[in-house]
């Protein structure tokens, strides 16, 4: 299969070449187990060509179509959940039955090369695949789609691939330069700080979590669609771009079995920035996506434990401030657009009861050792910072919401639980995930561990190093900014991707990478079309958007769009509004 002219780059180094087939190997299998049919359609080359757009490059061998082709031609394309092949002098099977195994990885034979590998050699670009199956083979399977058909799957497919990475990225065995190692050590990622240049491959390798995948996508977006949705830009943008269990999650959705969300909030400040967000803007999409209930913790707690201050004057600690900032902050969480029959909203301190008996079941499972071998508690932390990780992990379980959840499912305690975080809050579900057996009933479809979908983090104005801090006003957005505040922020602050001189930048054209003006329109901005022409237009120095200024007024104009329309929501909330979305009550059911 010759890839010279994909528009995608294999990976350079030898010992991912093993991974890249490995993905291969679990994409057949998920497509496999899931029996997926096959649509065979025929027409002239020049529709077919038409029908595919331009992923139909992958169908010829080197992008290009065979000798003395016409456009007049009859093809036949055999399509399924995203693979399309030009199958015109091939046998069809009438479905992904198996198995279907890649053999012929090593060659006994030293001279002799693989049958199955990935070649790079110059410009040339090869991956060799051989398969073993036992399917029976039609040999003239009958049309069972048109062509439309045929390319729609794919072309959505290859669209979510072309955004999610071929495979994590391994080290190099090298040596480094002084810079690179002091990069490497800048970064840092837990749930309590995030710091330097972020390497999500070495994250995802680090917490041994996956990548999501084509296939896992576009399960997601046909439960959507089911209710009227597009899989979200989050998504369809490599955004959110890691995952734990997503599968069993689809699963227990497609066969409606109990299923629930889980968030929340550490309230620190009276206002949230576009950073906070996010992962809401995630939920609220999952909820109405999937039709499910969700519960939303507010740590009040925990920021008490981490930033709480005693006043020698009023002989008091400051707890009751981060309770009043609960409440503030609730305001903004509702203004996303959740659901109040299926949302309970809940702080710690006012909650802990219910959740208590949990708690000390996860106490109890977690050594101190482990404890601060994952957080990195020391000494000088207080006994509350050390006790907290079990806080947080309790909702983790339907059983800490025995009134809230009892309409999940005829088996409540079973019920799955997704909960959609910024990476750098893994460390506290790694260690939930590894004792859920011993709090969860056996029953449990995942025996109690809950799944993740982990997003990147929002960068903040001054560039892409880390995320954004409540504490440094001019490196976020608020959801309290007005209009001229929000662009004098954009104008003022955003890192910019941009050349030095008008005449390097017609040359040259920016780095997408590193401008935070693009980078944030890729979070906030839904057309795809309208992204793309911005991101071509800039990244090559020419047309509407070829400066910064262009693409900085662009996202004035959509960020002052968004902080309006959420304030609106915001401001006619009242306390009262809090205290029903607050209230211990029996949630909707899902679905």
């Amino acid at each position: 299969m010759d890839l010279s002219a994909a528009k995608r780059d294999l990976p350079k180094e030898p010992e991912q070449h093993a991974q890249l087939l490995d993905l291969v190997q679990a994409e057949i299998d998920a497509l496999v187990n899931a029996n997926a049919p096959i649509t065979v359609a025929e027409a002239t080359r020049a529709d077919a060509e038409k029908a595919f757009g331009d992923p139909i490059t992958p169908l010829y061998d080197g992008g290009k179509p065979p000798k003395n082709s016409k456009p007049d031609d009859m093809v036949r394309v055999a399509s399924l959940a995203g693979f399309a092949v030009d199958a015109t002098a091939l046998p069809v099977a009438s479905s992904a039955s198996g198995p279907i195994q890649l053999v012929g990885r090593t060659s006994d034979n030293p001279k002799k090369k693989p049958e199955t590998m990935v070649l790079l050699a110059g410009k040339k670009k090869q991956l060799s695949l051989k398969f073993a199956t036992d399917a029976s083979e039609a040999a003239a399977a009958a049309p069972t789609g048109d062509m439309t058909q045929a390319a729609s799957a794919s072309q959505q497919a290859h669209r979510a691939l072309s955004l999610t990475p071929l495979v994590a990225a391994q080290p190099k065995v090298t040596q480094k330069s002084e810079a690179e190692t002091e990069n490497e050590e800048e970064m840092v990622v837990d749930p309590w700080a995030v710091e330097g240049k972020i390497d999500y491959s070495k994250l995802v390798e680090k917490f041994g979590s996956q990548l999501l995948t084509p296939s896992l996508l576009e399960r997601l977006g046909a439960l959507a669609a089911k209710n009227g949705m597009r899989l979200h830009r989050f998504f369809r943008r490599g955004i959110f771009f890691s995952h734990r269990d997503l599968a069993k999650i689809l699963d227990a959705a497609e066969n409606r079995k109990g299923l629930y969300l889980y968030t929340g909030r550490g309230p620190s400040s009276a206002a949230m920035h576009l950073g906070h967000l996010v992962p809401f803007l995630m939920t609220q999409w999952l909820q109405k996506a999937l039709n499910v209930p969700l519960v939303v913790q507010m740590t009040d707690d925990e920021k008490f434990l981490w930033k709480g201050e005693y006043d020698e004057k009023k002989g008091e600690y400051d707890l009751d401030r981060f309770r009043a900032l609960t409440r503030e902050n609730a305001k903004d969480i509702i203004a996303c657009g959740f659901d109040v029959d299926k949302t309970f909203i809940f702080s710690d301190c006012d909650y802990m009861g219910h959740m208590y008996p949990n708690v000390c079941r996860i106490w109890k499972s977690i050594t101190y050792s482990t404890a601060r071998a994952a957080f990195g508690f020391e000494g000088s932390s207080n006994v509350g910072q050390s006790a907290f990780p079990a806080i947080q992990a309790a909702p983790s379980f339907p059983s800490s919401f025995r009134i809230p959840l009892s309409k999940c499912g005829p088996r409540p305690d079973d019920a799955c639980c997704l909960i959609p975080c910024a990476i750098d809050q893994d460390p506290y579900f790694r260690v939930t995930r590894d004792v859920a057996h011993k709090i969860a009933p056996k029953s449990h479809p995942l025996r109690g561990k809950p799944a993740l979908v982990h997003s990147k983090f929002f960068p903040p104005l001054q560039g892409a190093l880390g995320k954004m801090s409540a504490s440094n006003t001019d490196s976020a957005v608020f959801l309290t900014d007005s209009d001229d505040e929000i662009r004098r922020k954009i104008m003022t602050h955003a890192f910019s991707g941009g050349r030095e001189t008008a005449k390097l930048q017609r040359e040259l054209g920016a780095d997408l990478d590193i401008d935070v003006s693009y980078q944030w329109l890729r979070f906030f901005l839904e057309d795809d079309d309208e992204l793309e022409k911005i991101g071509k237009s800039y990244g090559s120095g020419s047309g509407e958007f070829w400066n910064t200024a262009a693409v900085k007024e662009r996202l004035v104009v959509e960020l002052q769009k968004l902080v309006r329309a959420h304030k609106a929501r915001r401001d006619v909330l009242t306390d009262s509004d809090v205290d029903a979305w607050m209230a211990v009550r029996a949630l909707g059911a899902p679905y």
